[in-house]
């Protein structure tokens, strides 16, 4: 890749619309972008507005901080609170709500919670106040999981002792199946996420095609690479032959990055791991080996937490399982906004409620 023109030439645009015009069945499909970087794309460049209409694109559970449930957040919040305590912690988690409050209030009420850019920031921290316990909200789907396994490889090297991570990792093809599962969805394809597939590779999507018999394409991030992943899911249902195909080639192998894979399993195991709007989805997340058992914040800090209820009328979870749309949801723009959030898909630059709102605003988007 030289140039991003190369990507979003309206010519080539324009004969990808039409190849999908012919390839588009007499009945309305579903199609689902499982990464909130996708549905940024999409509604930055107008796709759905190009699109016959028969083709509908719904947003899934692609968005890290959209997925972490309530109890999660409630965790950090209170780790945050303790004495003693450094929490560092993404941008973006900042302002998702607990039961109470945020990260932010917490901040505000006089916790040191800081925001960093990178896992290994902390460790700079942890290095510089010896006599504090730094605690790192580690959240995240493949994609920034293997640098976290990095920084505490780093840290169990150079024997950092004040250094803990409170783990939230998910991994997206389980997620997949149990949208697949769900009997409210009706998915005639998947958009894979290109960032994650960077790592994992195409393999850990076959069970889509050979087990539910759905097309899957993984996909770039730019406006053509989205429309040629679209025709390639079309012509899969037109020749009757799902199968798992990179559109992304340029980034993604079907092995995946194996070095990147060897240090996230060197310190992770996986584990069952609920979902907001998914409920708990086996095999879905990671935990701590048991050799890294004294960096884990929550077995090291023994709290008790009583988490609330999702906040009354807000649908974050059914607008992750794809079933649902921000303008469904009553409380979209009325009384949650990216500046007074009720729920965290309004949060996220990723998050689809909040992508809704950049771009439609107060008009929102009409269901295709």
């Amino acid at each position: 890749m030289k140039f991003v023109d190369e990507f979003r030439d309206p010519g080539l645009a324009k004969k990808l619309l039409n190849r999908i015009k012919d390839l588009t069945p007499d009945r309305g499909i579903n199609l689902m972008e499982v990464c909130g970087t996708h549905t940024v794309a999409i509604f930055k460049h107008g796709i759905k507005e190009l699109l016959p209409e028969r083709v509908n694109l719904l947003s899934g559970p692609g968005c890290p901080v959209c997925v972490t449930p309530m109890e999660t957040i409630d965790r950090a919040i209170a780790l945050a609170g303790l004495p003693g305590i450094i929490f560092t912690t993404f941008g973006d988690m900042m302002k998702v709500p607990g039961s109470s409050f945020s990260l932010e209030e917490a901040k505000a009420q006089g916790a040191d919670v800081r925001i960093v850019y990178s896992s290994l920031d902390v460790l700079e921290i942890a290095k510089g106040n010896p006599k504090k316990k730094i605690i790192f909200f580690g959240i995240g789907f493949e994609t920034t999981s293997p640098s976290i396994a990095c920084t505490l490889l780093k840290a169990k090297k150079e024997r950092i002792k004040n250094f803990f991570l409170l783990p939230a990792h998910k991994l997206i093809p389980p997620a997949m199946k149990a949208i697949l599962k769900d009997k409210e969805v009706n998915l005639a394809g998947f958009i894979s996420p290109g960032h994650v597939s960077t790592i994992i590779g195409s393999r850990p999507y076959e069970f889509i095609s050979k087990e539910f018999g759905t097309p899957c394409v993984i996909s770039g991030f730019e406006p053509l690479d989205v429309l040629q992943s679209i025709y390639m899911l079309l012509l899969q249902i037109r020749e009757e032959r799902p199968r798992v195909e990179i559109q992304y080639r340029r980034c993604v192998k079907p092995e995946g990055n194996i070095k990147a894979q060897e240090e996230l399993y060197e310190v992770f195991e996986v584990s069952d791991s609920p979902w907001r709007g998914l409920g708990i989805i086996p095999n879905s997340g990671l935990r701590l080996r048991k050799e890294f058992s004294s960096f884990d914040a929550e077995r090291v800090f023994d709290i008790q937490i009583e988490s609330g209820p999702e906040p009354e009328g807000c649908l974050c979870g059914e607008i992750l399982r794809g079933i649902r749309i921000p303008v469904e949801c009553s409380l979209f723009v009325k009384k949650c906004t990216p500046e007074n959030p009720v729920g965290p898909c309004m949060v996220s630059s990723e998050g689809t409620c909040a992508t809704y709102y950049k771009y439609h605003g107060r008009k929102g988007y009409e269901r295709g």
